[in-house]
């Protein structure tokens, strides 16, 4: 199963295989308290679209597109979406991000990204 969660949420057996998708190192976790597995920061929106977002310059749905724009355009995202799709085949994984909305951010956008795994 892929999930996703905050980073500052307790770390769990049910969350597998624990991958930190944002650029940048999250505020106040210490890399000892992270318990990860990866760092996929390349997999990140780029530092010019996550600050248009998060300073409001530009919607959620402007981001979502945006954002998928470059993922299909980043020369790094089928090696991810491949390294998902193996361990996925072996247990669950978990989608680490900081930010505090839960509904809009850029895992909610990435998770839905590798639903479609087989595209």
């Amino acid at each position: 199963m892929l999930k996703i969660k905050r980073i500052y949420e307790q770390s769990s057996k049910e969350d597998g295989i624990r991958i930190l998708i944002d650029r940048l190192w999250p505020r106040g976790i210490s890399k000892e308290n992270a318990d990860l597995d990866d760092w996929s920061k390349e997999i990140a929106p780029t530092n010019e679209l996550r600050k248009a977002f998060h300073q409001k310059e530009i919607s959620f749905e402007a981001f979502e597109k945006a954002y998928l724009k470059e993922l299909a355009e980043n020369p790094q995202a089928a090696d991810f979406r491949a390294y998902i799709k193996k361990v996925l085949s072996e247990g669950n994984v978990t989608l680490l991000y900081g930010a505090k909305d839960t509904a809009h951010n850029q895992a909610v956008v990435l998770q839905e990204w590798l639903q479609n795994i087989n595209n």
